[in-house]
């Protein structure tokens, strides 16, 4: 029997973080609120050995989410310039390119997340054209939680490129030129790349 891994570990605590906030949500039976409150007393106490925190931090953070939980939501904007390469932004906090993107606001649809992040990492202002792709990563994959990311393709109407305070460079680039990719987002660029090829040879042949 092979030993558990890391990701095995946090997709155990996701899930019972996810069952012990929803059980709070719903249970009337002061008893069975103690026990989901010692569930995500221990699960909050794991995940801070996971990804350093304070248990009690990561429980005011949990404490946040109200309602049934569910996994996180996120868009990203595939731009293209007309020799067919891709924007791409230059993260602050480290040093991999990514797609212009972020988490989705409340009231938010993810295709209105995807222009919003792009006029803020970017001063650009476009126009989502088609869904590339929706990714699911897992817990452990790149992060604690799941994750759901909606890609779009967008056009650009208005707007000229300028570095925010989350990048550090923002330029078009090939895809086997890119000195290094945030988390999956090579797999998410080349899914893109590969719609808009074929969006472009039907609108050439049409």
């Amino acid at each position: 029997m092979t030993e558990p891994s890391e990701e095995d570990l946090l997709e155990l605590l996701d899930e019972l973080r996810i069952m012990a906030q929803v059980g709070l949500e719903y249970a009337d039976d002061p008893y069975d609120k103690q026990r989901y409150e010692r569930i995500l007393d221990l699960v909050s106490s794991w995940y801070g050995r996971s990804v350093e925190l304070p248990p009690a931090e990561v429980r005011d953070r949990f404490a946040a989410e109200v309602g049934r939980v569910t996994p996180k939501l996120s868009a990203d904007a595939a731009i293209f310039n007309d020799a067919g390469e891709i924007l791409l932004q230059l993260r602050a906090d480290d040093t991999t390119w990514c797609l212009p993107g972020g988490y989705t606001e409340p009231n938010e649809s993810p295709e209105e997340t995807a222009v919003r992040e792009t006029r803020e990492e970017s001063g650009l202002i476009v126009e989502p054209r088609d869904l590339a792709g929706i990714y699911t990563r897992k817990p452990g994959e790149y992060g604690p939680h799941c994750l759901v990311i909606h890609v779009y393709l967008c056009r650009v109407i208005d707007g000229e490129l300028q570095v925010s305070h989350e990048g550090k460079d923002l330029r078009y680039w090939t895809l086997d030129a890119v000195p290094e990719w945030h988390k999956n987002h090579e797999q998410i660029a080349r899914d893109a790349v590969e719609l808009w090829q074929h969006q472009e040879m039907e609108q050439t042949n049409s």
